[in-house]
């Protein structure tokens, strides 16, 4: 019993810790997940390249999936990733998806969407449904503060989703095409870790992001949104300020440390030139539309 998937980073339009809110959208960056479920029980879990990483939230995404579509099959996952771990971009979100989607592939549940080109009239559940099973694993297994739908969605779903994250609700989906420049820095962030409390203080400018986002004014949003994160979280916002004249939108990416810009790649490459002297690692990329699937 054998599946494998892949699914996609994010980065922010709104953070939803201040009011529940958020908004990301999907880049081009890939997470892939494999499993192998057999009679055992038991769940085990490797993350490559990270030999001492924390697996619970991997492991439990298969045992959500095993809890309501096996038969208590246990077995091993093993994901690995482009997506830099507490970075911003939304790894353990496409951690959790394409894990999700790996186990749903061995147990030979169909989902709608997850195979290019695939009848879907017989679908078991679609791939909204499978991202609300990892954004409960994700809680389950203490990641997350907000249970960061919006991340999940957006990487599950690819383009922008705007979501009510208390109530696990899509309110707006959209394909997207931007170039996107990231920076992140060397230090890490946990989502976990975040103060929710400094957050909660701007949720005047979260609820106007929000409006921003819910009327498709995307890069504006962002850049309010990183501003204002940016301060609450203690990140520096020079790296946006540099950015402002030449992108369509920058955020804080998350909880961070990592900034994102998007726009025209021509006119990212100013940025680029800003952001290469700061110590850290600066990639172009692409937003992604397609979202996750499954590969086997």
């Amino acid at each position: 019993m054998y599946g494998e998937a892949a699914a996609l980073g994010a980065g922010t339009i709104l953070n939803a810790l201040s009011t529940g809110m958020g908004s990301a959208f999907a880049i081009d960056a890939e997470t892939t997940a494999r499993v192998e479920l057999d009679g055992s029980g038991s769940v085990s879990g490797e993350i490559a390249g990270a030999p001492d990483a924390d697996t619970r939230l991997i492991r439990r995404a298969v045992e959500r999936v095993v809890e309501r579509f096996g038969d208590g099959e246990g077995g091993h996952v093993r994901t690995e990733s482009e997506v830099p771990m507490a970075a911003g971009l939304k790894s353990s979100s496409a951690a959790a998806n394409a894990t999700v989607l790996a186990t749903l592939s061995a147990l030979e549940v169909p989902v709608a969407g997850a195979v290019a080109g695939e009848d879907t009239a017989a679908a078991t559940l679609d791939r909204e449904e499978a991202c609300r099973i990892g954004v409960r694993a994700a809680r389950d297994a203490g990641v997350t503060v907000t249970g960061a739908f919006d991340d999940a969605s957006a990487s599950m779903l690819g383009g922008v989703t705007v979501t009510d994250n208390d109530a696990d609700d899509l309110l707006a989906h959209e394909a997207i095409e931007w170039d996107a420049l990231v920076w992140t820095p060397a230090e890490r962030a946990f989502s976990a870790d975040a103060d929710a409390e400094r957050c909660a203080r701007v949720a005047p400018m979260a609820r106007l992001v929000a409006d921003l986002a819910l009327d498709g004014n995307y890069g504006a949003a962002m850049t309010v949104n990183g501003l204002a994160f940016s301060a609450a979280l203690e990140f520096p916002t020079e790296p946006a300020v540099e950015a402002m004249p030449h992108a369509a939108g920058v955020s804080l990416s998350g909880t961070g440390p990592s900034v994102v810009a998007v726009g025209e790649r021509e006119t990212l490459a100013a940025v680029r030139e800003h952001w290469d002297q700061r110590t850290g690692d600066t990639w172009m990329t692409t937003t992604r539309t397609d979202g996750a699937r499954v590969i086997e």
